[in-house]
């Protein structure tokens, strides 16, 4: 049993981030610790006329939170895990992965059930670099050449707001974000990992700390799911080997079963051939350094095939 301890945790102040803090406050008040929210704007959610690959990636979602830390001001970090870069700054770890929501990808259209579906000259937003190679080879497949994917920036209301409005078609958003606030009902199709690879960490939470504070990591371990941890430690593996950003058009996701990792990634380029290179491997479940390394190989074999 941990020490009770006053804990301040660094959150975004979107709706989303305020839940994933208020989800974490709550398991850790049921533990007998005293908890309290800063909530903060960071860069990521300042800057929203331009794509986040032109402007630093997703790592912006979290500095002004890794700030906070340093200075003292909170104890931990609340993120999204894809959101996460694959290297922290030196002095910071990644002391906690939570039991992963729906990892999925969902599309959500007033009328449409896919975007095969989508009427002549349709726009889909998105806001991911990932999406947009995988959904140009779905419509590329589909013989869709007319339908045109543009950038949606914004929190999940704001992205959802923006599809209201009538500026998109359709758009593609986490179903896990979807879901932790109860609008499922937005959804109109949970693409499959066949039909849309999810992204590295996609639907897990991951606590952020101080090095060298231990009592945080014991408060922390009864909130661990080693299962997800094992599995976006490949992931994320696949993205460091690749390069380390989170904001690359890169797909990652692994799954445990019957002893064994099974990691599949695919990479594509944006403004090339809509052709993915993809490639997957499978590794013993239950060491991280086993799954670190079948995120390495497997990012090899993207290499191999053309990925860069």
């Amino acid at each position: 049993m941990s020490v009770a301890l006053p804990i301040t945790i660094a959150t975004r102040e979107s709706r989303l981030a305020m839940w994933q803090a208020e989800h974490v406050k709550t398991l850790l008040e049921a533990r007998g610790h005293a908890v309290q929210l800063l909530g903060m704007t960071t860069r990521g959610d300042q800057i929203l006329d331009r794509t986040l690959s032109k402007v630093g990636g997703k790592g912006l979602f979290v500095k002004e939170l890794e700030a906070a830390l340093e200075e003292g001001r909170a104890d931990i970090a609340v993120h999204s895990l894809k959101d996460v870069p694959m290297d922290l700054p030196e002095g910071f770890d990644l002391a906690c992965v939570m039991e992963r929501e729906d990892p999925r990808d969902a599309w959500v259209s007033a009328s449409c059930a896919t975007p095969a579906d989508l009427p002549q000259d349709a726009v889909i937003g998105t806001s991911s670099l990932r999406r947009t190679v995988l959904l140009r080879a779905m419509l590329s497949a589909a013989g869709r050449t007319d339908v045109r994917i543009e950038p949606l920036r914004g929190n999940l209301d704001t992205r959802l707001r923006k599809f209201d409005e009538g500026q998109y078609a359709g758009i593609v958003l986490a179903a896990a974000g979807l879901k932790r606030l109860n609008m499922g009902d937005r959804i109109r199709h949970i693409f499959s990992p066949e039909e849309m690879l999810p992204a590295a960490g996609q639907g897990a939470l991951g606590i952020e700390t101080r090095s060298l504070r231990p009592e945080l990591v014991q408060a922390l371990a009864p909130l661990a799911d080693q299962t997800t941890w094992l599995a976006v430690a490949a992931e994320r593996a696949v993205s460091r080997a690749m390069g380390g950003s989170c904001s690359m058009p890169l797909a990652a996701h692994a799954t445990l079963a019957g002893g064994q990792i099974h990691l599949r990634a695919a990479w594509g380029d944006p403004a090339g051939d809509p052709t993915l290179v993809t490639a997957e491997g499978f590794a013993p479940a239950g060491d991280f350094a086993v799954a670190e390394a079948l995120g390495a190989r497997v990012a090899g074999e993207l290499r191999a095939g053309g990925a860069h």
